[in-house]
C-alpha cells in the first residue's frame, strides 16, 4: 500500500442506512474534561495518576506539549487509559511550542508554562474552525494576578508577575469556560484565595474544583461565584483521580439510536452531565431515560409529539452544551415540527455543518450565522460529504444512518481529534460503517 492510499482509506469512512441500533456501549473518557484536568494536575505539581484518559489525537497533543514543558508523563502499559504526570523538577526554560497551535485548549497549558517556568510563549490556538477562539478575558485574568502579557501576530507570551498573589477576587463579563479554569489554575500556582463572580460551572468546570477538593483545598461554586482557599499545610502526596465519561459522544450515540428507531444503553456517562438532552428527547416523544451511569433510548414504535424543537446553546448552568446543538439538529430533521437551532458561542460551526448537511438534501433556512431553522422530517439521500470539525464530523454520521444510499464523510482526522474511534462504537450497536480508501 503506498502512502497515499494509506492516508486515504484512514480518511473516508462509508455510512448506509440499515437496520435499528440496539445493545449497549460504554463512552470513552471526556476529551473536554482531560485537557483542563491534565493542566490542572501538572499546575497542583504534585504526582498524579489520572485514570480514563482517552486516546483521541487533541489529548495526545496535550500530552505531548506537557512532556516538551518538562512534566514526565507515562501511560499504563497494562491499561493506556491510565496517565501518570509526574511534576517538573528545577527551574526551565520555556520551550518553543509550535504544535499547540494544533488544539483550541493549547490555552490551559499556561498556568502549567508558568509554574515550571515562569513565563509562557504560546502560538495562537488552533483546532477545530468553529470562530476565532477570543483569549482578551484569558489575559485579563492573567493580568489581575499581576502577570506582564504580550502579543505579537504568531502568539502571545505571559510572563508571571515577581511577587506571588494572596488573595484575588475577579468578575468575569460573561461565563467564559476557558477563562474560569484560567482564574482557577492561577489561584492554584500562586497557593492563593480566590473569590471568582459570574464564572462557567459547566460539567467540566466542576470536575477541576472537585479535584482541587481531592488536593485539600476548599473549593465551592455555586450559579454566580466560585471560592477557592488553599490548604493549610502544604501537600506532596501522590492524587489519584479518574477523568468522567464523555458527555458528548454519549449525545451522539444518542442520537445515533433515536435516529435509527432503535433501542440501546450507553455506559460511562453521568446523569446529569446528559439533562438537557433527555429532556429534549422527551419533548420530541422519544422515550430516554439518565441513570447514575447509563442513557437509555427506546426509539422503536415511539409516539412523536411533532412539537418544534429550540436548541439554543448556553453557557448559563445547566443550559445547553454547544456541543450537544449538532448531534441534536441531525435527529431533528427526522422529526415533526419547525425546528429553531442557535450557537452564538462557535459562530462558525454552522458554516462548516449546514452545507453539507445540505448536500443530503437537507433544506435549513439559515436566519443568521448563527442561526437556523428548518421543517421536518425530512428525506436525506446519500452523498460525499466533509468534516470540517470535530462535531460536524459526527453529525454528518449521525445523518447518514438515516439517509438512502451511501454516505461518505471525507476529512475523518477532524473527528479523531475528538473520538478515539466513534465508528466502531456505532459498530459495535450494529450500524454499517466501513472504511473506504476513496
Amino acid at each position: 500500500m503506498t502512502r497515499s492510499s494509506a492516508v486515504s482509506a484512514a480518511e473516508v469512512i462509508a455510512i448506509r442506512p440499515g437496520e435499528p441500533l440496539v445493545g449497549a456501549v460504554r463512552v470513552d473518557g471526556s476529551k473536554n474534561a482531560a485537557l483542563p484536568l491534565l493542566a490542572a494536575a501538572a499546575a497542583m505539581g504534585r504526582l498524579t495518576h489520572l485514570g480514563n484518559v482517552p486516546q483521541c489525537q487533541d489529548v495526545r497533543t496535550m500530552l505531548g506539549l506537557l512532556q516538551q514543558c518538562g512534566y514526565s508523563i507515562a501511560r499504563s502499559v497494562t491499561n493506556p487509559e491510565e496517565v501518570v504526570i509526574q511534576p517538573v523538577s528545577g527551574a526551565r526554560t520555556p520551550p518553543e511550542l509550535p504544535d499547540a497551535a494544533r488544539i483550541r485548549a493549547s490555552y490551559y497549558l499556561v498556568p502549567a508554562l508558568l509554574a515550571a517556568c515562569g513565563q509562557a510563549r504560546l502560538p495562537w490556538p488552533g483546532g477545530c474552525p468553529v470562530g476565532e477562539r477570543g483569549m482578551d478575558l484569558h489575559f485579563r485574568v492573567y493580568e489581575a494576578f499581576g502577570d506582564r502579557v504580550l502579543l505579537d501576530s504568531d502568539g502571545y507570551q505571559v510572563r508571571r508577575a515577581v511577587t506571588r498573589t494572596r488573595a484575588k477576587e475577579i468578575t468575569l463579563p460573561f461565563r467564559s469556560r476557558g477563562a474560569t479554569v484560567a482564574a482557577v489554575l492561577r489561584a492554584v500556582i500562586d497557593h492563593c484565595w480566590l473569590t471568582l463572580l459570574q464564572p462557567n460551572l459547566s460539567p467540566e468546570v466542576i470536575e477541576i474544583l472537585a479535584f482541587l477538593r481531592e488536593a485539600g483545598w476548599e473549593a465551592r461554586g455555586d450559579g454566580d461565584t466560585i471560592i477557592l482557599a488553599p490548604p493549610f499545610d502544604s501537600e506532596d502526596g501522590s492524587l489519584t483521580w479518574e477523568v468522567p465519561g464523555d458527555k458528548v459522544e454519549a449525545v451522539t450515540l444518542a442520537c445515533a439510536v433515536a435516529v435509527s428507531r432503535g433501542c440501546a444503553s450507553i455506559k460511562g456517562v453521568r446523569a446529569m452531565d446528559v439533562l438537557p438532552v433527555v429532556e429534549a428527547f422527551a419533548w420530541l416523544g422519544i422515550p430516554a431515560h439518565a441513570g447514575a451511569e447509563t442513557v437509555t433510548v427506546q426509539a422503536i414504535d415511539t409516539q412523536l409529539t411533532g412539537q418544534p424543537l429550540r436548541a439554543i446553546a448556553s453557557l448559563s448552568p445547566g443550559g445547553l452544551d454547544a456541543d450537544f446543538e449538532p448531534s441534536l439538529m441531525a435527529l431533528a430533521l427526522g422529526m415533526p415540527g419547525v425546528h429553531l437551532f442557535a450557537d452564538a458561542i462557535n459562530p462558525g460551526r454552522h458554516g462548516n455543518l449546514i452545507p453539507q448537511l445540505a448536500r443530503l438534501g437537507a433544506v435549513i433556512e439559515q436566519l443568521s450565522a448563527t442561526q437556523c431553522r428548518f421543517s421536518g422530517p425530512q428525506r436525506l439521500v446519500g452523498a460525499r460529504v466533509t468534516a470540517n470539525d470535530i462535531r460536524s464530523g459526527s453529525t454528518l454520521i449521525v445523518a447518514g444512518l438515516t439517509a438512502e444510499g451511501v454516505t461518505t464523510v471525507t476529512g475523518m482526522t477532524q473527528l479523531r481529534r475528538g473520538y478515539a474511534n466513534l465508528p466502531n462504537k456505532l459498530r459495535q450497536l450494529g450500524a454499517d460503517i466501513t472504511e473506504d480508501a476513496a
